[in-house]
């Protein structure tokens, strides 16, 4: 006895599903899990490496595909491959509440993560650990925002955390060497973006040395480039001024 399979139906498993929703029908793709992002911001580029195949659905899990006619009269192509690149970037990922949970948990560690590696306590110039932040995100009730990038959400952690504990985004420390013409005047448009000066020394040019907040480097580079013509030299010595050891909350 034969089994009949209907030929419009695909059956896939370990998917990640995008919904579009367009002209009153459903339309969906089946990609691999955690490739979705990837693609959305830039990283993976491969088509192959992000669609399980190149089909539109009505419905994955069903495994029915989408008529030729339907695609033509909402999309105005029958050309899957393209079709697939709008839904991509436009539908919606269908995530399971478990897969959900999971995700917004990794993202809470890895915002806690980057806190943790660009941040020290001021006083000390000593690094608090991932999980003192942690805690410290849960005490603030902080909530991960899945459509925001964790980069973007740490700032905003650090920001709010400010107000309940002793952090802040650990200093660079750089050398300016400076045309001493420039170099006076210079100084003095550089003076509210550095926080310490540790060292400075005029002779054939000026050689400065010092701290500053890591969201300031590129306005420092701009200007000094800007002023000095491109004779001015900045060097970075270190990312973080941090010191051994990890701060413990007393």
């Amino acid at each position: 006895m034969s089994i009949f399979t209907p030929t419009n139906q695909i059956r896939l498993t370990n998917v990640a599903v995008v919904r579009m929703k367009r002209a009153g029908k459903r339309f969906e793709i089946a990609c691999y899990k955690n490739k979705v992002v990837g693609w959305r911001s830039g990283v993976e580029k491969d088509l192959d490496e992000v669609l399980q195949t190149h089909s539109v659905f009505v419905n994955v899990s069903k495994g029915q595909v989408a008529k030729k006619e339907d695609l033509i009269s909402v999309f105005g192509t029958d050309d899957q491959t393209e079709i697939c690149k709008q839904i991509l970037t436009k539908g919606e990922v269908q995530v399971s509440d478990k897969e959900r949970h999971t995700q917004l948990e990794q993202m809470f560690r890895d915002i806690a993560t980057i806190v943790a590696d660009k941040c020290v306590n001021p006083e000390t110039k000593r690094p608090y650990t991932v999980i003192l932040i942690e805690r410290a995100m849960k005490d603030i009730h902080y909530s991960v925002k899945p459509n925001k990038s964790t980069k973007q959400q740490a700032l905003e952690v650090i920001k709010q955390l400010k107000e309940k504990m002793k952090i802040e985004r650990a200093h660079m420390r750089l050398r300016f060497i400076l045309p001493v013409n420039e170099g006076k005047k210079l100084k003095e448009k550089l003076k509210p973006m550095i926080k310490i000066i540790e060292n400075e020394d005029y002779s054939q040019q000026l050689e400065m040395v010092c701290l500053i907040d890591p969201g300031c480097f590129r306005e420092i580079d701009e200007l000094i480039k800007k002023e000095t013509k491109g004779k001015g030299s900045l060097e970075v010595l270190s990312l973080k001024d941090v010191e051994e050891g990890d701060e413990k909350f007393e």
